[in-house]
């Protein structure tokens, strides 16, 4: 016994499993995953004991359906004294009698078959289904973990980012005491304070909410 096996038998002790083959949400399961050859060689023998159990069924009720119309049949040819037909009638009962005890022989056993093959489905279905959670789960966690320094660095840059443009901001304004507007202008030609705060507030706002 595997250890998946011997962690996953346990917890089905006890439990009545749905036949998985018939079950639409244990279908709907594989169209997200990937099922594999395993899965699919235990869903076709589950699929053909059913099929088998099924015409058993369909067989022994239409023997009992003719044995019935037989035993009629014997009762009608028994008040009319044809002995020939009667004995004929029964034969045919007799031969009934022994196919319904061959298929219920057969039948015996295909309850226990079924049952084994659903449940070693259903454990190779919960292998499938943990490995794809766990994988699935240390994705979101890799992807969380590149999130969250993406998100520091971001912050660190946009600290960084109005640090530099406070910074010029009040080496504009101290040129522009110390050298009058006359002077400056040359400066507006490549840098308009006024404009360039302006845009750069819509800028700082725009980078806050990104970064919460």
């Amino acid at each position: 016994m595997s250890r998946t096996e011997d962690v996953y038998i346990p917890a089905l002790e006890g439990k009545k499993l749905p036949v998985l083959t018939l079950d639409n949400k244990w279908h709907r399961l594989f169209t997200q995953i990937d099922s594999g050859p395993e899965i699919k060689r235990l869903e076709k023998e589950l699929n053909d004991l059913l099929k088998t159990q099924g015409k058993i069924n369909t067989e022994t009720k239409e023997l009992k359906k003719l044995k019935s119309k037989l035993m009629e049949e014997i009762m009608v040819s028994s008040m009319e004294d044809d002995e020939s037909k009667v004995e004929e009638k029964k034969k045919l009962v007799d031969d009934c009698n022994l196919k319904i005890d061959e298929l219920n022989d057969r039948m015996l056993d295909l309850p226990a078959q079924i049952a084994e093959v659903n449940k070693e489905l259903m454990i190779r279905t919960m292998e499938i289904c943990y490995d794809d959670i766990k994988s699935g789960t240390e994705e979101i966690e890799e992807i969380s973990s590149w999130i969250e320094e993406i998100r520091v660095e971001l912050k660190k840059k946009v600290i960084r980012k109005q640090e530099k443009q406070k910074r010029l901001q009040d080496l504009y304004s101290y040129m522009h005491d110390v050298f009058g507007p006359n002077v400056i202008e040359i400066f507006d030609m490549t840098y308009n304070p006024e404009n360039n705060m302006l845009h750069t507030k819509e800028e700082n706002e725009g980078e806050g909410k990104v970064t919460q």
